[in-house]
């Protein structure tokens, strides 16, 4: 039987758990799917419940295991010149700049080599990359070599995949993104350059795994006013200005407290700098930094708090709003990227801008004293969840696609 190669770099990663119930939801729809990766992360991430299984079914292309190499080995012996033709000219037409990172994409070829020979011996049909960097290069010299067609999936600016996106995506034989506007981008990009497909598939949540157990509760002023925040430690998510904020609620006697899930993925740079902060502002007892934590652990921390903050610079799209949602927690955000696409201002959500503190705290100081406006944002949040963004939706899209490309993929139940 035909299977998918999936692959998705250095998985299991903190941010990875979409991915996770996106392989779970194609199961269930018959699709046999065998898990790669380029390495296996950084210990400190590999903290989800489901981890070790993940690990267990996945196989990592580097580093390589001897069997492996032989078959990568075998798969460009037996793919002749005119495959290697097509990987070098690829590689030296490629928009990459320095004779160094010409030579490093041609040490690609060989990555792209295993992937393709394990696409051989595995039956797969088709190759789905969660990635457009040097995954979705990998993919490509395995398509050149060994003629495994492959799609890849979009979840942020082109510009943070790096080079040679003309390529990586005129192969493909097609492809998924997360936003309208990154379909716009792309488009525009990528003009002429692109596959004859490009479909648009949010990602979304379980929502019957992400349910809250009672009705939410609004702060009433007793107690500390508990604010939850789930996101990799790492500049571009503003725990910064979030924790501002937090200093700015206290000012105004609000007894706000904070609690920040992820771990620093900046190698070590950014957790001493949230660390510093807050002693400066004086908030060691009001601010938590949890590190990376299992997704039980942020269901309960959903559960208890009034309400989940995100202050991104840039979020293409974040299923961490969308657990907060499901959960019926209200949500403020900042407005950039594709956020907008999931919290409507002031409907479901509040949006203010990135890298203002203070409408971010005017933004939570509105839910503490407002509880009717917090209880009605958290219901319309979960309704828009249920209708909207399961994690099942991206699946059912790729299956379509894959139904009319190799039908022989599907197999019924």
């Amino acid at each position: 039987m035909q299977r998918l190669g999936y692959l998705v770099p250095e998985f299991p990663g903190q941010t990875h758990v979409f991915f996770w119930r996106e392989l779970q939801s194609l199961a269930q729809l018959g699709v046999l799917c065998d898990l790669v990766s380029t390495r296996r992360p950084p210990r400190q991430l590999v903290t989800h419940d489901w981890s070790a299984q993940a690990m267990q079914r996945t196989t990592y292309l580097s580093p390589p295991e001897l069997g492996l190499l032989a078959s990568a080995l075998w798969e460009l012996i037996r793919a002749g010149p005119a495959a290697w033709w097509r990987c070098a000219g690829a590689a030296m037409r490629a928009d990459v700049r320095g004779a160094g990172n010409k030579i490093r994409l041609l040490a690609l070829v060989f990555v792209g080599a295993e992937l393709a020979a394990l696409a051989r011996r595995r039956n797969w049909a088709h190759v789905h990359v969660h990635s457009a960097a040097d995954s979705a290069n990998i993919a490509l010299f395995a398509h050149l070599i060994g003629r495994i067609s492959y799609s890849l999936a979009l979840h942020g600016p082109l510009e943070d995949y790096g080079p040679n996106q003309r390529a990586k995506w005129s192969h493909a034989a097609f492809g998924i993104v997360i936003t309208q506007k990154l379909l716009e981008q792309l488009r525009t990009g990528l003009a002429g350059a692109l596959p004859p497909v490009i479909d648009l598939a949010p990602m979304g949540v379980d929502a019957s795994g992400f349910r809250r157990a009672g009705p939410y509760q609004p702060w009433d002023g007793r107690g500390p006013f508990r604010i939850f925040c789930c996101g990799r430690l790492n500049p571009c998510k503003g725990h910064d200005d979030l924790i501002r904020a937090v200093a700015l609620l206290r000012q105004e006697g609000i007894d706000a407290i904070l609690r920040i899930a992820g771990a620093d993925d900046s190698l070590g740079r950014y957790q001493p700098v949230l660390e510093n902060l807050i002693r400066q502002l004086k908030l060691d007892a009001a601010v938590t930094l949890l590190g990376a934590v299992p997704e039980q652990t942020v269901r309960d921390e959903l559960q208890a708090s009034h309400v989940f903050a995100l202050a991104s610079l840039h979020e293409p799209l974040g299923v961490a709003l969308m657990e907060a949602m499901s959960m019926s927690t209200p949500v403020v955000a900042t407005g950039a990227g594709g956020v907008p696409e999931l919290v409507d201002d002031q409907v479901d959500g509040l949006l203010v801008e990135p890298r203002h503190p203070q409408q971010l705290a005017a933004a939570l100081t509105r839910l503490a004293r407002d509880g009717a406006l917090a209880t009605r944002l958290a219901e319309a949040a979960r309704k828009k969840i249920e209708a909207s963004f399961q994690s099942d939706q991206s699946a059912r899209v790729l299956v379509r696609r894959l139904q009319s490309l190799h039908p022989r993929m599907i197999h019924a139940d």
